[in-house]
């Protein structure tokens, strides 16, 4: 019998020790694949205190600042009284002076969506917001995400960890976010009205409060919903009592409510659903669908998709631009031809562009030049905001940057297309511009704190009207107003009111054709229609009475757009659920009825079934309790300093093994500072095995303050493997029996530095060099005993000797991804990596990786992927038998041909004991190509949404792969050895969002012994 001492043994270290390399702790976004979280640029950022807030904001958005923190303390009175709680932390408020600011920040582990208008999360409790278009909208943010922080204070138990966690966070999100959503706006939100009240009237269309939890039914609208019903039958004491109700393993709000309010949610549906339907019988009395007054122009069936928004009608009405989700993967820009309803444009593609990052697509709108050529938007690229000029029937492109403004919304061409007009955010607030496109200068029209939006230039060219807060808003008690109609003097500056009627909202002007008349959206009665003011008599008059409501995505999104040469409007209205668009023609139809301006008898602002009354109304109806004096903050400089956020849980193990007995444990903690620009990972681990000399431990460091990120790895970690075996042999005439006992530490010490550099969302560079010892210790203990008395005969332990490895290791690599990930796959796109990685020391040789794959959509659902890779190991240790061999018979790379699917029956007999079926998938070098068509099941039967409840991908594939090296080559090269090949049938399920599992019925065309077989692994398509 032979002592065993064999190279797998320390192969299999050594390859260890070298994918260690290169998986330290890594920059942010350095990964194999994804897209990139860019910081454009690096703020200076201050500490402005208050009594309960430290808000960090940078000079651009001091004075925004400091009304946050005056209105912060004013929702810190109220919901602290609502709620019964006081918190016992300082509340931490990080401030960004513009959205696309708010998507380069390092707090969240990554970019917010377009749509995320703050958030508040759970390790520091940090609320992280952008500041809004106007005073109402950051005050309503503001107040929602303080309710999150207060929602963690109370369920939480001390510091975060894997088992310790605040409770809010097992809560479903209509739970918690209509909570937040009801606490900072109330019952009266004409907007969240809109919704229950399409719903109401759609069979089976309002959801029970078990099916609330549904992705069907948005958590924001329909939770708000609910507690506004709860509040007013309850009141308003009842958000105290189910935050304190909610236990540590609590995660059903259905339990929480019957605890409460000894209901249970059957019975509460019931009475919810038939207050909601007494409270719309008087409000939907007489009023009509969208068709009775026009056409439609898009809608899920006339080639739109469900959300169609932001329409802009062409100077002689016979296009139509308008923003959409009808290729289900992004909202990108679309134009109609009205007269045949035809799509006939695509004029953004962000999707797989990644040059503009946003089309402002919430809060925003485009505009026609007058000749109806080109098309104007607002757009974001590196992080601030651009004028993007296109030419509509496909071309070249303008980009106009505007590098000192945060933000550009609703530009506006002057009848003469020399002018743009548009509003913006800059230095926290938001006011009307003018870019001239002959001299490339900027004009500010407006500059003061009130919110001043959507432009829009009269057809003489002398003013403009626009949508401001300035007569309504009450800015020394930061008392947010209703918007107004103002008209602003091009060559004086002087602004003028327009009329009004006596209470909500006025939106969206736009220009009659003879520039006599203003077409704008009102919510006076609490459904949001189409009204028109004559600019002469000033009167003014309504053109709609929707049952629903004319709406964008929110309450102020632009919705409303006139054809400049023609007696023509369109919009887009909220029905059945979906967003479609609308138009309304003729002389008749554009004139409307009379309006009066008092408050409506059966106003539908009111959510149905709320009441109106009780702690929140009244509270929001007194500005001033709360309210802090600015002048009492004080400003710091900020400084950065790390903070413990989690901790992993402790644990502790032991056992007994043929070893002997064993125990360990170990910890791990993460901190950062409040920025997130800095971070720190640690952990330590230890066990008895060798008197607890066998200590390992990581501390990784992130930087992440600059464009440039880069981090610092310094590790130890222990390894304890070992063998067993018995046999019988002959000593001095003896049948002995053998027991050998090899244990095998290792202890594997390196440092790693790495750095990660985005040029743009989707292309990075990579570099990282680094250290690595591995140090062997090894030990073979024999014991023999006689078979005839059992006698002992052998005893003997020998330490074997290894010579320590010492690697450095370099890495340097380009990535690009603008793919689109489906449920299960990506499904349109391009990835590729490029990747060069020479070692030195024990061993030399430079690894060279290629890998790209391109994602094809011929035919909505179907994707057909394509992927070429190459890996290799050159120089002289590249084959150095101390490396695991490169292995193309994994399920990643070729199907079929797995290591635990081969049987000896296929090696033959061969007289070097070789498997030549089996050896030919190994190598020092490898070359791969993959094709696979794929889509989503329900997608092929016609579902919209592709995917369904339980998504399900199926596809074929062909797959090839070849390994060799320096003594062998491919055939492709001129060699000998050939590709395996394999082909069959894929499907893939998304197993709750956790995994992916993928089965493969597969035809190897290279294993003659095998006709098929099955595969199944946990593996999402290439």
């Amino acid at each position: 019998m032979h002592a065993m001492r064999s190279t797998p043994r320390l192969t299999v270290l050594v390859t260890a020790a070298t994918l260690a390399a290169l998986c330290v702790a890594a920059p942010a976004g350095a990964q194999y694949f994804g897209r990139n979280a860019v910081q454009w640029e690096r703020q200076k950022f201050e500490v402005l205190k208050t009594q309960h807030f430290d808000v960090y904001y940078y000079p651009e958005g001091r004075l925004a600042a400091e009304q946050v923190g005056r209105m912060g303390e004013r929702w810190y009175t109220r919901l602290s009284r609502i709620l019964g709680h006081e918190m016992k932390e300082r509340q931490p408020v990080i401030l960004y002076a513009s959205h696309p600011q708010f998507q380069q920040t390092n707090t969240l582990g990554g970019a917010p969506g377009e749509g995320t208008g703050g958030v508040t999360e759970a390790f520091k409790r940090r609320i992280v917001l952008p500041v809004g278009g106007s005073l109402a909208e950051t005050d309503h943010v503001l107040g929602h995400e303080l309710v999150h922080a207060f929602q963690y204070s109370m369920t939480g138990q001390g510091r975060i960890s894997d088992s310790n966690y605040p409770s809010a966070l097992r809560m479903p999100l209509w739970f918690i976010e209509g909570m937040a959503e009801y606490l900072s706006i109330g019952p009266s939100d004409p907007l969240t009205a809109m919704w229950i009240r399409d719903a109401a009237r759609q069979e089976k269309g309002l959801p029970t409060i078990g099916q609330l939890e549904s992705a069907r039914y948005f958590p924001y609208r329909y939770g708000q919903a609910l507690w506004a019903y709860l509040a007013g039958r309850y009141g308003d004491r009842i958000f105290g009592q189910m935050l304190r109700a909610i236990g540590p393993r609590t995660n059903d709000a259905e339990t929480v409510l019957k605890t409460v309010l000894h209901a249970d949610a059957k019975a509460l549906t019931k009475d919810w659903h038939a207050a909601i339907k007494e409270a719309c019988l008087p409000v939907i009395t007489g009023k009509k669908d969208p068709d009775a007054y026009g056409v439609a122009l898009v809608t899920e069936k006339r080639q739109g998709g469900k959300l169609n928004v932001g329409p802009v009608l062409s100077p002689d009405g016979s296009r139509l631009a308008f923003l959409s989700e009808r290729d289900l993967f992004s909202v990108e820009l679309y134009v109609q031809d009205t007269r045949t309803g035809n799509v006939t444009k695509r004029l953004s593609r962000t999707v797989v562009d990644p040059h503009l990052e946003s089309l402002q697509f919430i809060e925003s709108s485009g505009a026609w030049d007058p000749a109806g050529k080109r098309f104007a938007l607002g757009a974001v690229a590196k992080g601030r905001p651009v004028l993007v000029i296109m030419d509509a029937d496909g071309g070249k492109r303008q980009e106009i940057p505007f590098p000192t403004l945060g933000e550009i919304y609703t530009p506006n061409f002057s009848s003469d297309g020399r002018f743009i007009a548009f509003s913006a955010l800059a230095e926290g607030f938001t006011d009307l511009f003018v870019y001239d496109l002959q001299a490339g200068a900027l004009r500010r029209l407006t500059h003061d704190a009130f919110a001043d939006l959507q432009p829009a230039w009269s057809p003489d060219g002398k003013s403009i009207a626009f949508v401001t807060d300035r007569f309504s808003t009450k800015l020394d008690d930061l008392d947010p107003g209703n918007y107004r109609l103002a008209s602003v003097d091009i060559a004086s500056g002087a602004v003028s009111a327009l009329p009004a009627f006596s209470q909500g909202k006025h939106i969206n002007p736009q220009w009659s054709a003879d520039g006599t008349s203003l077409y704008f959206l009102s919510d006076r009665t609490g459904i949001t229609n189409v009204y028109r003011v004559d600019v002469a008599s000033q009167k003014l008059y309504q053109l709609t009475d929707l049952l629903s409501g004319v709406s964008g995505i929110t309450a102020l999104s632009p919705a409303l757009t006139s054809a400049a040469g023609t007696n023509r409007l369109a919009y887009s209205a909220y029905d059945e659920g979906r967003y479609e668009i609308y138009a309304i023609e003729g002389a008749d139809k554009l004139a409307g009825w009379e309006a009066p301006r008092e408050v409506d008898a059966h106003y539908a602002g009111i959510i149905p079934g709320a009441k109106f009354g009780g702690a929140v109304v009244n509270a929001k109806a007194d500005p001033i309790s709360g309210l802090a004096d600015a002048k009492a903050f004080a400003h710091t400089p900020y400084k950065a300093k790390l903070g413990l956020d989690y901790v992993g849980q402790p644990y502790l193990s032991g056992g007994t093994s043929r070893y002997g007995t064993f125990f360990g444990g170990g910890i791990a903690m993460s901190f950062s500072d409040m920025l997130g620009n800095h971070s720190l990972q640690t952990m330590i681990q230890a066990d008895n095995i060798s008197g607890f000399t066998d200590i390992g431990g990581l501390v990784g460091y992130v930087n992440r303050s600059h464009r440039f990120n880069w981090g610092l790895q310094v590790e130890q970690i222990p390894y304890v493997a070992g063998g067993f075996s018995t046999g019988i042999t002959n000593v001095s005439g003896q049948q002995v029996y053998v027991e050998q006992t090899l244990t095998q530490r290792l202890m594997d010490r390196g440092v790693v530095a790495q750095g990660f550099y985005p040029f743009d969302s989707s292309v990075r560079g990579e570099v990282s060099t680094g250290y690595r010892s591995i140090g062997f210790d090894t030990r073979l203990q024999t014991l023999g005993y006689t078979l005839n008395t059992g006698q002992q005969v052998i005893n003997d332990t020998q330490t074997i000797s290894d010579p320590t490895i010492h690697l450095w290791q370099s890495d340097a690599a380009i990535v690009r991804d603008t793919s689109v990930f489906g449920a299960t796959s990506p499904i349109m796109g391009q990835r590729f990596r490029f990747d060069v990685s020479p070692t030195f020391g024990t061993l030399n040789y430079t690894g060279a990786l290629a890998d790209f794959r391109q994602y094809f959509m011929p035919v909505r659902p179907v994707t057909i992927a394509a992927r070429v890779l190459h890996y290799a190991r050159y120089g002289s240790g590249g084959e150095d038998q101390r490396l695991t061999p490169l292995f193309v018979g994994y399920p990643e790379f070729i199907r079929g041909y797995d290591v635990g699917s081969f049987s000896a029956s296929e090696c033959g007999v061969q007289a070097d004991g070789s498997c030549p079926v089996f050896d030919r998938l190994l190598g020092s070098r490898m070359l791969v190509t993959n094709v696979e068509v794929r889509a989503p099941l329900l997608g092929l039967f016609g579902r919209k949404d592709l995917y369904g409840p339980i998504p399900v991908e199926i596809g074929a594939f062909f797959d090839a792969g070849v390994a060799w090296d320096s003594a062998t080559k491919p055939r492709v090269f001129g060699g000998t050895r050939d590709f395996s090949r394999s082909a069959g049938a894929v499907a893939r399920v998304n197993v709750l969002g956790f995994a992916v599992l993928e089965v493969d019925w597969v035809k190897p065309f290279d294993r003659p012994l095998k006709s098929h077989l099955w595969q199944f692994n946990l593996l999402a398509g290439f």
